[in-house]
């Protein structure tokens, strides 16, 4: 099983580049994944032409399926009735190839703090069973990311949220939001915050970048590759708890 995180695309913004969306394009081409996970903020200001950018974008990368959650910025502007409109449901759920992956939608519409609600955390138990691989996806990071500065963006129910991922054996949670790659390994679950794929709204002389999740049995193994050059490493080669 191969999954491609990307993630903060930020269609229409000044900072977008149009090269670094090029190369990501390139890399789905080369990888073939088998489902692509967007984890937020397609768009800068939520606006219909901006998520209408955003998907031509998306369905012209080469991936078997798709997955995306919205995030702040999606949700401005009612933003988060055109995500519904062009892109489905805001908690959408995929399964197959062993994998279990539930997205949330952490956003609260024109706050960029985040939030998900204990009215969703039954429903994230109900589709985690079986002995898949159990993967979350939402835009909001769970846990502080070094090197981001004062932290005032974290889900308001991310303590509750934590619980419930260990309750039910989550292996591993794909954010972005922070625009700076960071891996956690909480009680063996591995959150994984990917960069901002295609924008110079990077953290000091952070670099853009996607992931590469390749997933064989338990083995994980995590691809950072850069989008500004193509720059490949392997920063996560890790087995999964065994259920």
């Amino acid at each position: 099983m191969k999954i491609a995180h990307i993630s903060d695309l930020h269609f229409s913004s000044s900072l977008f580049v149009p090269r670094w969306a090029e190369n990501v394009a390139r890399t789905m081409e080369k990888e073939r994944p088998d489902l692509l996970v967007v984890t937020g903020d397609l768009t800068n200001d939520g606006y219909a032409s901006e998520f209408e950018a955003a998907k031509s974008f998306l369905d012209s990368l080469e991936a078997e399926d798709m997955l995306v959650v919205p995030g702040n910025h999606d949700s401005r502007n009612l933003g988060y009735t055109i995500f519904e409109e062009i892109f489905g449901p805001r908690f959408p759920t995929y399964v197959g190839r062993g994998v279990t992956v539930v997205g949330l939608d952490s956003t609260e519409p024109d706050v960029d703090d985040g939030h998900v609600g204990r009215e969703h955390y039954g429903p994230i138990r109900e589709q985690f069973n079986g002995q898949n691989i159990r993967i979350l996806a939402l835009h909001h990071h769970l846990i502080p990311i070094p090197g981001t500065g004062r932290e005032r963006q974290i889900p308001t129910d991310a303590g509750d949220l934590l619980g419930v991922c260990k309750e039910v054996g989550v292996d591993i949670v794909l954010s972005g939001h922070k625009h700076l790659p960071w891996i956690w390994n909480l009680d063996g679950c591995f959150f994984i915050t990917t960069a901002t794929a295609t924008t110079r709204r990077l953290k000091g002389r952070s670099r853009p970048a996607m992931g590469i999740l390749e997933i064989e049995g338990r083995s994980l193994v995590l691809h950072d590759i850069k989008t500004d050059d193509l720059e490949r490493a392997i920063v996560l080669r890790t087995e999964l708890r065994v259920r």
